[in-house]
């Protein structure tokens, strides 16, 4: 995966294409299939938001290399109204639109990096996994 892969979040069908695609290039990357069940979760959760809050918007993929490791980073945009309170937002139980308050704090326990940034302009969360390694070496992939 040399370039960012980016997918248009409108409608469900856009959110279980995205999910999908992740898992895959999760896959590709060399993560286990649960690992690669954790980010399909996470992007899922993501990408739900931008529908419920701000009617549309993107998320992207891309591979991270570091020195002695590497990753699956997500991130999803919109242009939505802003999250007034993102401390609040990341507590489980919190929802401004009378679900489980989950979808946030759910995706920021299964990722290993999370932030988010928001302004009454969008919103923009950026959530990575980093590829856990045996310890006897890399995993296949």
């Amino acid at each position: 995966m040399t370039n960012d892969i980016a997918i248009s979040i409108r409608t469900d069908i856009d959110i279980v294409a995205a999910r999908q695609r992740g898992r895959q290039l999760a896959a590709e990357i060399g993560f286990s299939s649960t690992e690669q069940v954790l980010i399909a979760t996470a992007i899922s959760e993501i990408a739900r938001n931008l529908i419920n809050y701000a009617i549309r918007g993107q998320v992207s993929f891309n591979k991270v290399q570091q020195p002695e490791k590497q990753g699956f980073r997500v991130i999803a945009e919109d242009q939505g109204p802003g999250i007034v309170d993102t401390n609040q937002a990341l507590q489980d139980g919190y929802s401004t639109s009378n679900g489980l308050g989950l979808g946030l704090p759910g995706a920021k326990r299964l990722m290993d990096d999370f932030e988010i940034v928001s302004t009454t302009q969008g919103t923009t969360v950026t959530m990575t996994k980093w590829r856990q390694e045996s310890k006897f070496g890399s995993r296949p992939n």
